[in-house]
Order: C-alpha cells, then sequence, then structure tokens
C-alpha cells in the first residue's frame, strides 16, 4: 500500500509507478489518498498519523491481521536523536519497536538491523530503483536536522549504530517496566463505566517511573490515542495527584474522589461528536437497543455525548455513583435535540452501552513509540 499525501505534484507519479512494478511482479497494491492538511499545526506529524490512520482502516477492510513497515537502523537513530533533544525518557529513548500492537494491528518493522545504506546497496545489485522524498533534505524538519547533526557527531563516538544499539538495550529495560506496570495495574486499577479508577494510597507509594506508566496507560486507554503524553505534561499530572489535585491531559479528566483516583473522558473532548447508532462512537463505545440498526439509521438517531442538556433530563443520574463528568461525557442516544437514552445515566430505556475494545487492553496495552 501507498499513502499519497497530496503534498508534492510528483507524488502522484511515484505511486503509480510502485503500482506499475508491483503489478509486473503478481503483487496486489492500492493507493490511498490524504487530503486532510489544513495548513496548520506540525505537517509532518499530521501527515504520519493521517498515513498510519488510512494504512489501519485499509488493513482492517481487507481482513489483514498485520502491516510490515521499511524503517531501518538509521531512521532509527534519528529517532533517538530527536527523542533525546525533547528529554524522553526511557519509552522515548528505546526507540521504535520491532513489533507492537496498536489500532488492532500487528505493525511489524523487520528492516531495524538494517542500515539505510545497505538497503540501497541491495536495491541496486537487484537493478531495482527507489524514490527520494525531497523533504528528506528540507533543513526545515527535525528529522532532515536530526541526520544532518549525527553526520557531524560521529568523530565523538556519536554515530547510527552506537545509538539504535543504546534503543536495543534501554527495550530490555522498558520491557521490564512493562511487566511491572501490569502487575501494578491488575492490583489496583478497575473499570468503572468506561473509567479508570486507581487506589490513591497504594498507587503513592509505586516507583514515579511505574506511576506515570500507570496513568499513560488510563489516558491512552479511555482517549484511544495511539501515543502517550509529552513526559512533561505527564510528569507533572502524577505529581499533581499526588499533592491531591486532578487536571486534564490527553483528552481525559483526573480527579481525586473517595480515596481514588478517577480518570475518564473529558466531556469537552467529546463534545459535538456523534455518528449514527449502530457505528462506533468516540472509537469506544457501540450502543445497541430496542430497534433493529437499519430503523436507527432511517430513523435519524444518533450517538453523542450526555452533555448539560442531557444530565439535566437524567435526575437519577447520581445513583450511578459516577462523577458528573464522566456521566456528561457518556455516550447517549439523540432523536435531534431530544434525548432517548443514556445507558450510562440511569436512564437506559432499554439501551446498553458496551466498551468495544472490552477491558483487558487496559492492563495489556503496549504504550506506541
Amino acid at each position: 500500500v501507498t499513502v499519497d499525501h497530496g503534498l508534492r505534484a510528483g507524488a502522484a507519479d511515484e505511486a503509480r509507478a510502485v503500482a506499475q512494478f508491483c503489478a509486473a511482479r503478481g503483487i496486489a497494491h492500492d493507493t490511498l489518498r490524504w487530503q486532510g492538511w489544513d495548513g496548520r499545526g506540525n505537517l509532518q506529524a499530521a501527515a504520519r498519523d493521517a498515513r498510519y490512520r488510512l494504512i489501519a482502516d485499509w488493513a482492517r477492510r481487507g481482513g489483514m491481521a498485520a502491516v510490515v513497515l521499511g524503517h531501518t537502523r538509521d531512521d532509527q537513530a534519528e529517532t533517538v536523536l530527536l527523542r533525546l533533544a525533547r528529554g524522553s525518557g526511557v519509552d522515548g529513548l528505546s526507540g521504535m519497536a520491532a513489533q507492537r500492537m496498536t489500532r488492532g494491528l500487528l505493525w511489524l518493522r523487520p528492516l531495524l538491523g538494517v542500515r539505510r545504506a545497505a538497503l540501497r546497496a541491495f536495491l541496486r545489485a537487484e537493478g531495482i530503483g527507489w524514490f527520494d522524498d525531497p523533504s528528506n533534505d528540507d533543513p526545515r524538519f527535525d528529522r532532515v536536522r536530526a541526520r544532518a547533526a549525527l553526520a557531524s557527531l560521529a568523530p565523538l563516538g556519536i554515530d547510527a549504530e552506537g545509538l539504535a544499539a543504546t534503543a536495543e538495550r534501554l527495550q530490555d529495560a522498558r520491557a521490564a517496566l512493562e511487566a511491572v506496570t501490569a502487575a501494578e495495574a491488575e492490583r489496583l486499577m478497575r473499570v468503572e463505566a468506561g473509567d479508570v479508577v486507581i487506589r490513591a494510597a497504594p498507587f503513592g507509594e509505586l516507583p514515579r517511573a511505574v506511576r506515570e506508566r500507570m496513568i499513560a496507560h488510563a489516558l491512552c486507554w479511555i482517549s484511544t490515542a495511539p501515543y502517550r503524553p509529552r513526559h512533561a505534561a505527564l510528569r507533572a499530572l502524577s505529581e499533581g495527584v499526588l499533592a491531591g489535585r486532578g487536571g486534564t491531559l490527553h483528552g481525559c479528566l483526573v480527579t481525586l474522589r473517595r480515596a481514588e483516583v478517577w480518570i475518564g473522558r473529558e466531556p469537552q473532548a467529546v463534545a459535538g461528536h456523534s455518528c449514527p447508532v449502530g457505528r462506533v462512537w468516540d472509537n469506544r463505545w457501540r450502543l445497541t437497543g430496542p430497534e433493529a440498526p437499519d430503523a436507527v439509521e432511517a430513523d435519524d438517531l444518533t450517538i453523542a455525548a450526555l452533555g448539560d442538556a442531557g444530565l439535566a433530563q437524567c435526575p437519577g443520574w447520581r445513583a450511578t455513583g459516577l462523577p458528573r463528568a464522566s456521566v456528561m461525557g457518556s455516550p447517549a442516544v439523540w432523536r435531534g435535540a431530544t434525548l432517548v437514552a443514556a445507558p450510562l445515566a440511569g436512564r437506559a430505556n432499554g439501551w446498553v452501552a458496551r466498551l468495544e475494545q472490552g477491558t483487558q487492553g487496559l492492563f495489556k496495552m503496549a504504550l506506541s513509540d
């Protein structure tokens, strides 16, 4: 599969050339096109996120279990250097994983041990050409500057091989931390109506790295974000929890309640999000009720957050035992401005809300690279 981001005039021609290459060898190939750039924010980050999203959707439609990526040892070294500049911890400095589960798929990087020059030498020997993206030489981008910095640092012994080897050693440390965090999560965490609840006292006794990792797991699981928050923001939130304060991060709201840490969806993060009944709302919730899906969609019922307007129509919501913000951010069934059902707010009316990903993923998810 090739993703044409639509950012360069030659990209479409390159995608066609790849399609022709594959067709000549009997390899199935598809080209996906991204048209989502609005000119704001970090272009490379937005393009990367779009690329992974498009490929994941394509793979799921095709019933595929895994996607293979072509990152090399040089890419790994550049990634480590960039994360070093951002002050990353063990996770960031362990670099890209050779395999990881995210977006419901297994992503593999079998070429992380291969240098870019060796790959090109192989292609030359096989008589196979390749395309170089002009942005790879554009000094406006951090990765291009990191590549140039590596060349300058090589005389000091800081080169691609050394940084990649460091990443491999840190991956062992990361795996150990993951194992400890998973065990502590099983002991201290539970799920309540899609929120993550942590026993505050024993949580405060954990090593800082485990606390931060546990919170990051919860934030990513609730927001379904493939990337964890920046380390500085995560540390600030973790330290705030120890001091008895909550906060917002990654589209989630963290509060302290009855000697417990409650982490739920921030109502503002889902305000305005809607989808037809029968589809998954907020990448998490599937609602089923007394009406058949076909009839539901024909009747123009939608799923959206309960919000203030819906909460006012659920006088028994306090009996759920959930925080007000969690109830406001919960999924509800609407017909226009009329509330039909709010399964998590004490007004089910025959409707049931289920987590699409279940709960086990919370304890087993590997934070993405």
